[in-house]
This record gives C-alpha cells, structure tokens and sequence, in this order.
C-alpha cells in the first residue's frame, strides 16, 4: 500500500521566537537552521521580515539548502492593493522559496482586530495569494483562531479557508491559536473543513495551553491534514507549541501513524534528535527537559528492582520503543547496555571510522562519562567531542602546548575620571620546543586570554587568521559563588564559513572559558589542513 505524505513545518524561528526570554540573533538563527535541516523538516520559518532588523537581515539571503525556506507576513491591508501594502512587498522581497500570511478567522477579530468588514478580510486574503504567486513563491494562508472562529461562526471560518484555496495557496494552516481545544474537537472540524478544502492543502498549528498540542495535531493529521506546524523541544509563546521532538518520532515509529504515512525524516536523522533536542538547548542556554518524551535523560531510565531485572532480560517488557532508534540510551543502574553503540553512532556523525572491537573504544567511552559527570555536554560541543575522540585514538598532532596563563582585571578611573574596566592577559605556549609569551589586553579576562592566545602562534598563524568567536554562553551547574561552571563558545572561519562549538568545565570561569579557547583553535588548526605539516 502506498503511503501518504506528511509536511513537517517548522516555526521555531518565528513563533517559537516569542517564548518569555528567548530573543535569537542572526547568528543563533543560522545555527538552528542548520539543526533543522540537520534534522530533515521539509520546511523552516525563519521568522518576519521587516519586523525587525534581525528577521530582515536573517532574510537577506537563503538560509537553507533542502528545506523550502519560509517568510511569514500578514495578507494585504483593506482599503490598499497588494502592490501598495509595504509590509507585504517586505515579505514578497525576502529570500524566502514560500510566504505564510496570518489571515484572521475568526469574524469577532476581523471587527475588532482589523476593523473591517468580513468581505474585505476575505478579499485581503484572496488578493494576498495571487500577489504571492505571481512573485513565485510558494503561498500559504495561517488561519489564526480558527477553531474558535469555526465555533462561533462556522460558514465564515470555512469562507476563509475556502477563499485562500481558491486563490492558489499551497496550503491553508488551521491554528488553535489559544490552546484551549481539544482532540476530538479538532478531529471533528477538520473533517468538516475538508468538505471545502483537500486534506492534501491543510495544514495543524496548535498551542499547548491544555497540554494536548501533540495529540491535537496526531488528531487532525488522523482526520485529514497532510501538513503539520511544530517548533523544537516546544517552545512558544505561553505554554509553547506542539513539540516536532515528539511528534516526529510518534509519526516515524507508531504503527498507527507510521503504517500510513511517510515523512521527510530518515531514521538516521530520527537517530540524531536526542542530539539536536540537547544541542538546541544549548543554544537557548537552558537544561534539557529530563523527563521530555524520547529525548530526555530519563527517557529509557529505570531504578534496580524487579523493572530493572525485567528490562535486562528483555528490553521490551518496560520500553516502548528501542531507545537506540532516536539517539537515546538505556540507563539501568546495574548496567548500561548500549554505551558503546552509541559512542560509535556519535563518532560516525563526526567522520571517525573505528572497528567495534577496538579495545580504545572502552576507555574513551570512559573518559567520556568521567567528563559528563564533571558536567560537560558534548551533545552542543562537538569539536571538543571531536578532539577527546581523536586525541584518545592518537589522531591529533600536538600544535602547540600551554604552559600557563594569567589574567589581571583593573578598576579604575581614568585621567578624564570616568569609571573604566581593563583586562590583561599573559599566556605561555611552546611550539616545537620552543617557548612564546603573548600579552594582551581587553575588555574582559576571555577577550584579553582569547586575543593573547591567538598573538603569536608562529607557523599556525596562517591557519586560524580567519577564526572568529561569534557566541560565547555560560551556565552555573551547582549554586553558589563557588559554583561549577560551563562555558560554551560557538566560532566560526570567515574563509569556510565552517562553524563548531567548544566547551570547558570548571570551578573556576575564566580557565573554563580557557579551555574552550584552546580547543577552539586546536579544532581550527585540525581542519585547516595544518597537521600535515606538524
């Protein structure tokens, strides 16, 4: 039997981007961008363009390679045509393959909202679609509070999606943007808007305001929609948005679903969510959920007693599906079956080839959960993942050694009596024998350490003249002034655009930040070719 197709959108960008505390930059954005096509969605919203200068510079060029890159906007103003509505022409203008247009549905917000009369909203819509088709793009209608407004007014709810389909839009997106309806609700009205509307051009967008976004969206997908809208680990405004972490892998693995259906998602990429999930808190700066489905630490965790015994003769008496199937492990106190496996997923993903027997592979697996333990996570650091493996497997020549490092930080007022703060650092290094002392100053102890390291690295030099730190995040493990303390630093080649994350553990936050550093230009110095004259 053939199987349908079902779209994953993702919104992360744009609507997960109004979460209370979370404000991407530019530079954030392209990192999850390259996460999601990392993880196979088949289309990212990156946000809004000339809403702010962040969105409007993100979409001054293309930012995916396989994903439909996708602007969202607002449809046309009443009483203005398309060609004079600036905000729209933004949005047409943006690098983007597609347009999402917020249509209002719900005739109460058309008074209110917009001010206009029903008739216009719907010509506002019809117009919009043909404006974005002529641009070429890929147009699709957002139906916001369209649950609500199919509640209150039905034939008016329908006319809407109805309007928008007519006029060419790709797809229509029914939102439960107040979170508040429930499974067989959504089953109900979105059998009844295909009466209007082919499945095969709906799409879900729920909120999780009664904890059912995820079942919500199984719900509509089971009624009849082909497209369905989600952000990493949740996120979104109030109580967050339908969760792809967990929607992907219900999809993918639950018979229910994955019998009829097929998405973009390879079972390798779904073996890697565990990895992006994590690697995407990271960016946010935040701890992973331990108890997220699928993804989360606890996951495919169970105490020693009569489970733990159970599971150790048959994993499949207490685990719903093999944790192994989306990067996740089994954790029982009185054994850890499936360490070793996943060390070899993590160093395939990273291009490291070593036979399973190689008895090296048991003391870096070691290593591994010693420095876990101390607090690294490696899940968002994969050049200094990448460097413990090769350095444990003797690939990684020694380009240079650090014999120790100060950092002086003075407060002062200067001469015109302003209040100023000065950093200095002096590092120590050898180089093929031979000592080098580099001093610099700057505008902290990391900036000053960073700039001494990078000083004089005699015949490296070359090699990292492109390296620059473009992120840096720290985050206390335990409490107190005292406290263990991670830092992870994001760098990036302006000659490659190649980009990789470090990390450093310790009490102490500037030989944390250190760590990070040297791993930083260790990791440069690796792939910039340098080794082979080391």
């Amino acid at each position: 039997m053939t199987k349908e197709r079902l779209y994953l959108y993702d919104t992360t960008l744009r609507d997960g981007a109004q979460t209370s505390g979370v404000d991407f930059s530019v530079n954030e954005k392209i990192v999850v961008a390259d996460l999601l096509e990392r993880l196979g969605v088949d289309y990212v919203e990156g946000g809004y363009p000339g809403a702010n200068p962040t969105d409007t510079e993100f979409f001054a060029e293309k930012r995916t390679e396989r994903a439909t890159f996708t602007a969202f906007g607002m449809t046309k103003r009443a009483g203005r045509s398309a060609a004079n509505d600036p905000g729209l022409q933004e949005t047409l203008a943006s690098c983007s393959d597609a347009c999402c247009f917020v249509a209002k549905a719900w005739d109460y917000h058309v008074e209110v909202a917009l001010g206009c009369t029903n008739q216009e909203n719907l010509d506002s819509i019809h117009e919009t679609v043909t404006a974005a088709v002529a641009a070429g793009k890929e147009a699709m209608i957002d139906c916001e509070h369209f649950f609500d407004g199919y509640k209150a007014n039905p034939e008016y709810a329908l006319d809407c999606a109805r309007t928008a389909y007519q006029a060419g839009a790709r797809w229509i997106i029914l939102c439960d943007t107040n979170g508040g309806t429930l499974p067989d609700e959504v089953h109900h009205i979105v059998t009844r808007v295909q009466e209007v509307v082919p499945g095969t051009h709906l799409g879900i967008h729920t909120h999780d305001d009664t904890g059912h976004a995820v079942a919500n969206s199984l719900a509509a997908v089971d009624a009849g929609v082909r497209q369905v809208q989600g952000t990493l680990n949740g996120l979104g405004e109030r109580c967050g948005n339908a969760n792809l972490v967990t929607l992907i892998p219900t999809l993918k693995l639950k018979r229910a679903f994955s019998d009829r259906f097929e998405i973009g998602v390879s079972e390798a990429q779904l073996a890697d969510i565990t990895a992006i999930s994590h690697a995407f808190d990271e960016v946010l700066n935040r701890s992973p959920d331990r108890q997220a489905p699928y993804v989360g630490e606890t996951a495919f965790a169970t105490k020693a007693g009569i489970h733990a015994s159970a599971i150790l003769k048959d994993p499949q008496t207490y685990e719903h599906i093999p944790p192994e199937s989306v990067g996740n492990s089994r954790r029982v106190l009185v054994s850890d079956q499936a360490g070793k496996s996943n060390l070899l997923g993590e160093l395939g993903r990273v291009g490291i080839k070593v036979d399973k027997a190689d008895p090296r592979l048991d003391r870096l697996l070691a290593l591994v959960k010693e420095r876990e333990a101390e607090g690294y996570a490696y899940e968002a650091a994969d050049a200094s993942f990448e460097l413990l493996a090769r350095r444990e497997l003797g690939e990684v020549p020694r380009f240079f050694e650090i014999n120790s490092f100060r950092v002086m930080v003075e407060r002062r007022f200067n001469a015109i009596g302003d209040l100023v703060t000065m950093s200095e650092a002096v590092v120590k290094i050898d180089i093929d024998g031979e000592p080098r002392m580099s001093v610099a100053e700057g505008n902290g102890p990391v900036n000053a350490l960073d700039t001494a390291l990078r000083k004089d690295l005699g015949k490296y030099q070359s090699a990292i003249e492109g390296l620059e730190l473009i992120d840096y995040k720290v985050r206390i493990l335990n409490g107190g002034t005292g406290a263990v303390t991670r830092v992870l630093i994001e760098s990036q080649d302006t000659r490659t655009h190649r980009r990789w994350f470090t990390i450093g553990v310790s009490s102490n936050i500037v030989d944390a930040s250190f760590q990070a550093l040297v791993d930083s230009i260790t990791f440069a110095l690796l792939k910039s070719g340098e080794a082979v004259d080391a």
